[in-house]
């Protein structure tokens, strides 16, 4: 049985990938400080080296096929950057990327050879409404880090991104919400787990940034 562990496993998106994961036989670890849903829970705060550390000692495997980088605080898309504290920029810039790095570093060695990390950008790294400016920050240093790190670790280990645009566990949305998107509807978490599914398997697919948001970041708009 083929192993993966997802960080943020409790949240809306990592909660879903680790059902994926789970239905398509993987066996799955959620990294995260919430205990939620079927995979095994280990108790982490991926932006502190200590709590990575312990979580993988508590995990106790010898080999890893799969890391999805997925957690980070998801508040602070709404700050002034006059009245935002360096606490604050950094809580966010650790929850993301410093957490991505620990995680990737800590599961190296236990990666199998054709293993896979999947890092969880975001569309904001690419647009941006300015209140999201440390979140943006954060989310681009991942796709930056995702590019180093598949040069290299390839070939043994393959590394990628997925920008998720807007993804909703909502039911009652607007038709607006919805048309805002040229596939005629907001994502669902259903959508961010089957591209880290085809990302764990696609072979010759490395260094990229899968794009993950029903066509909105390639529709121009006029204000009225």
């Amino acid at each position: 049985m083929r192993r993966a562990i997802v960080t943020g496993g409790s949240g809306l998106i990592g909660r879903g990938i680790c059902d994926a994961l789970i239905a398509a036989g993987w066996e799955v670890a959620s990294f995260d400080l919430a205990e939620t849903g079927p995979a095994r829970h280990i108790r982490c705060d991926v932006s502190d080296e200590a709590s990575v550390t312990a979580a993988f000692e508590a995990l106790g495997w010898d080999r890893l096929d799969l890391l999805v980088s997925n957690a980070g605080r998801t508040g602070g898309i709404d700050m002034d950057l006059s009245a935002t504290s360096l606490e604050e920029w950094n809580g966010m810039i650790g929850s993301h990327l410093t957490g991505a790095f620990l995680m990737s570093r800590a599961a190296l060695p236990l990666m199998a050879e054709g293993g896979a990390i999947v890092i969880m950008a975001s569309t904001r790294a690419l647009m941006s409404e300015g209140g999201d400016f440390a979140y943006a920050a954060a989310k681009g240093g991942l796709i930056g880090l995702t590019q180093a790190l598949a040069v290299q670790l390839g070939p043994k280990v393959r590394v990628n991104a997925i920008a998720p645009g807007w993804i909703s566990g909502e039911t009652e949305l607007s038709q607006e919400d919805h048309a805002q998107h040229p596939v005629g509807r907001v994502g669902r978490t259903g959508d961010i787990a089957d591209a880290v599914l085809y990302l764990a398997e696609a072979g010759f697919v490395t260094g990229q940034t899968l794009t993950v948001d029903g066509g909105m970041t390639k529709k121009m708009i006029y204000a009225e």
